[in-house]
């Protein structure tokens, strides 16, 4: 909330578009739920593939196999009773997939009891970050409602399709670009995003402690002669820098090489105020 406010203010922005929850669960235990358009055609099956691949950590459910080709498997075969619900999906191998074929899986794994153990429970598993998502999801949407502006909702499968469609590599900025029905067809005009990691603006204990809780060094109230750690300053001589101001003396000038240089307050002008947050390029 807090990024959305700053973005306002210096961009026109008149809508926003939120991907509400990574997964539906309801929809993909049972794929066969009316009154979904989306169900049985293509972008189910990005819905679908995209959660047992986080599910199954993107490796072979059988063999551990990694960074091969992966596709749909029934745990129970569904020529012998086994549903379509996720909770019998699973992601193996080509070569797994082939050699397992019609088989039960305890047929398949019989000599090994210990991989059978861990899928049957991993099959039965739901994923701890969409039961998060899912806890969290209303209050930040009414959150952003509360902003007046108009917005959208997609999910995790819609953002993948609309990347995938678009033929954009798999990257946190890009599927910010790419989430919602209303997608346009992206000019992509930098590969250098920005990458804003939140830092906190530092303690507010007044006193370090040892290990028994008794005070053995008082720090110095902040900020320092109006400076703060973290303050980017140019030095009239040393150039731009991180400030670590000091209660006596002079200051510390960590210049982007890592060198420190020894400086004088009064010989340095602020170049941006800590905020919070740490920015880089990627």
């Amino acid at each position: 909330m807090t990024w959305v406010k700053r973005l306002r203010k210096y961009c026109p922005i008149t809508d926003i578009s939120m991907e509400l929850v990574r997964f539906d669960i309801q929809k993909l235990q049972n794929p066969e739920i009316s009154g979904v358009s989306y169900q049985q055609g293509v972008l189910f099956g990005y819905e679908l593939r995209e959660y047992l691949l986080t599910k199954w950590r993107h490796q072979c459910a059988y063999c551990g196999a990694k960074e091969v080709p992966l596709e749909i498997e029934h745990i129970h075969p569904k020529s012998k009773g086994g549903s379509d619900r996720v909770s019998n999906l699973a992601i193996a191998c080509h070569k797994c997939n082939q050699k397992k074929g019609d088989k039960h899986v305890e047929q398949f794994l019989k000599k090994k009891p210990e991989v059978l153990k861990r899928l049957l429970a991993q099959a039965k598993a739901p994923l701890k970050d969409v039961a998060a998502v899912n806890s969290t999801r209303w209050l930040l949407f009414n959150r952003l409602r509360e902003t007046g502006l108009a917005i959208e909702i997609g999910t995790g499968g819609l953002t993948k399709y609309n990347r995938t469609l678009q033929v954009l590599p798999k990257t946190h900025w890009l599927d910010a670009a790419c989430v919602g029905k209303s997608t346009p067809m992206l000019e992509i005009a930098t590969t250098r995003p920005l990458l804003i990691t939140c830092k906190g603006r530092g303690g507010r204990q007044k006193a370090a402690l040892n290990k028994y809780g008794y005070p053995i060094r008082h720090n110095p109230l902040k900020p320092i002669k109006g400076w703060q750690t973290g303050d980017i300053a140019k030095h009239k001589v040393h150039g731009i820098g991180i400030i670590t101001p000091r209660s006596r003396g002079s200051f510390v000038l960590t210049k982007p090489d890592k060198t420190q240089k020894s400086v004088k307050p009064i010989d340095l002008k602020p170049v941006f105020r800590r905020d919070g947050y740490s920015y880089k390029w990627m």
